[in-house]
């Protein structure tokens, strides 16, 4: 859907909170989630899914979001969370904790994806490419991905061998390689490995 076709809301007059994250497929670092109420009247022409848009377009968004929502509120849970709970139990834990952060109560969750466990007596609607739907779940949506790129930026400066300043903890060759050569940092993920990187069972000895 056009950035420009994005809808502002499931039904007018109700406090809808988008719910997006970022950052499930990397192998190291956290997930970061992110709900966003915007005003009836939001719009941007730079608003559109995160994964659509240039970095410089996020970063020139996410001030205006930050300053312009009726609320806001950003979580990050952690590479050991993860671990323990999964990456979709991770993601939603996540977005459970940004809306129960926002200063204001919304009448109504919009989740992205196709699953949610409900919460807190919310009711809500999951909706796929909900980030591509709905102007919320994409402010959402800018909100996780900068913030979880601001992030793992620090963390590469903590563990430069990695690259994670390109390649934010995605599993690039450049990031592979750098496992190979260094092994797991803390940040790294445990509890999935890319097959280039699982030990070769039928390996002649």
């Amino acid at each position: 859907m056009h950035k420009n076709h994005l809808l502002p809301c499931l039904e007018p007059d109700r406090l809808e909170a988008g719910c997006d994250e970022a950052g499930r497929g990397p192998l190291a670092g956290p997930v970061f989630a992110a709900a966003v109420i915007l005003p009836a009247d939001f719009h941007h022409p730079l608003l559109n899914d995160s994964k659509q848009m240039s970095e410089k377009a996020r970063d020139e968004l996410r001030p205006v979001i930050e300053r312009e929502a009726v609320a806001w509120a950003v979580e990050a849970v952690s590479a050991e969370e993860i671990d323990r709970l999964n990456i979709l139990g991770a993601s939603l834990e996540g977005m459970r904790r940004a809306v129960r952060r926002l200063s204001v109560r919304p009448d109504f969750l919009l989740i992205d994806g196709n699953r949610w466990r409900p919460f807190d007596g919310f009711p809500y609607r999951t909706v796929v490419h909900g980030d591509a739907t709905y102007a919320s779940i994409a402010a959402a949506s800018v909100l996780a991905k900068t913030w979880r790129d601001e992030h793992m930026r620090d963390l590469a400066r903590k563990y430069p061998q990695y690259g994670w300043e390109h390649n934010m903890g995605y599993p690039t060759p450049e990031h592979i390689a750098a496992i190979k050569a260094h092994g797991y940092s803390p940040e790294h993920r445990k509890s999935f490995h890319p097959r280039e990187l699982e030990p070769n069972l039928f390996e002649e000895i």
